[in-house]
């Protein structure tokens, strides 16, 4: 895979609601907190390799005592997320959200006020995750599914963020410039984890980043995908709205803190870019 050519591609066809048993070293299974509902536990700690900025991202990173101090004090850090099991898309942390979550925690250090935009949140874990690092985070969904915007609001107030103070949750659809879209401000990263599941709307998620880049032309766009098919393809979609891809190396993504990226993933594929626009 080179830049530029993105082949969505190579799944096994197995999509089931789980990863791999094995990955029990970050998650697990506890109680039943409401009918159909179980917590699922994802521990990050600190890895005594960490990378101190986001690939790509070289802005300077404000330094204060107070920041170097809950920097340092941040060695794990332990995220409940409520699941609603035999449910829709966004009830469920689908393995491509461990592996951002994952990749923002070694680069925490730089997500200290940085303006971070979640597409299609589902239960949020990266987002999440990205707050309780220091970085003032929107948490966003399709606006015409209230139970799944419902949700990621519990899923922030089981991890005592209280949505409008500490995070803001949004309806937002792709490929739609609502309201929602203009008020959302300046942003310097957009993260998304397995958005590119259905290829009817890979257009619509296209159309919605080129529009959030040229407001924002120096953010980027950082998303994990899970391979499924081999006719999957964003080639064309990114020549056809200006924008630019690169794969990002994920194979040593937890190994510093002694995390196989296999525990994490089972046996899917999983992918890890980044998108911002043509210069």
């Amino acid at each position: 895979m080179t830049s530029g050519h993105f082949q969505l591609n190579g799944g096994d066809g197995n999509d089931s609601n789980s990863s791999s048993s094995t990955a029990t070293t970050n998650t697990l299974t506890t109680g039943v907190t409401r009918e159909n509902e179980k917590i699922r536990n994802f521990v990050f700690t600190k890895s005594n390799n960490s990378i101190e900025a986001i690939t790509s991202l070289k802005e300077p990173v404000a330094s204060t005592s107070a920041n170097a101090a809950r920097q340092e004090s941040l060695e794990k850090l332990e995220i409940q997320i409520p699941e609603l099991l035999q449910s829709g898309y966004s009830f469920y942390t689908w393995p491509c959200a461990p592996v951002l979550a994952w990749f923002l925690w070694e680069r925490r250090g730089a997500l200290v006020g940085k303006r971070i935009l979640e597409l299609g949140a589902g239960t949020a874990l990266p987002g999440i995750l990205a707050a309780k690092c220091g970085a003032q985070v929107i948490l966003s969904d399709n606006c015409i599914l209230p139970k799944s915007l419902a949700h990621i609001q519990r899923s922030c107030e089981h991890n005592n963020l209280v949505p409008g103070r500490d995070i803001r949750v949004i309806g937002l659809s792709w490929g739609l410039l609502l309201n929602s879209v203009f008020s959302l401000g300046p942003l310097d990263i957009i993260i998304a984890a397995d958005c590119f599941y259905d290829p009817s709307i890979f257009e619509d998620i296209i159309v919605t980043i080129s529009f959030l880049l040229d407001r924002n032309p120096s953010a980027k766009f950082i998303f994990t995908y899970q391979e499924r098919s081999a006719d999957w393809c964003i080639e064309a979609l990114l020549k056809k709205w200006k924008l630019r891809a690169i794969l990002i190396n994920s194979e040593d993504i937890g190994k510093a803190s002694g995390i196989e990226i296999s525990d994490i993933i089972g046996n899917h594929t999983i992918h890890l870019l980044e998108i911002t626009k043509e210069s």
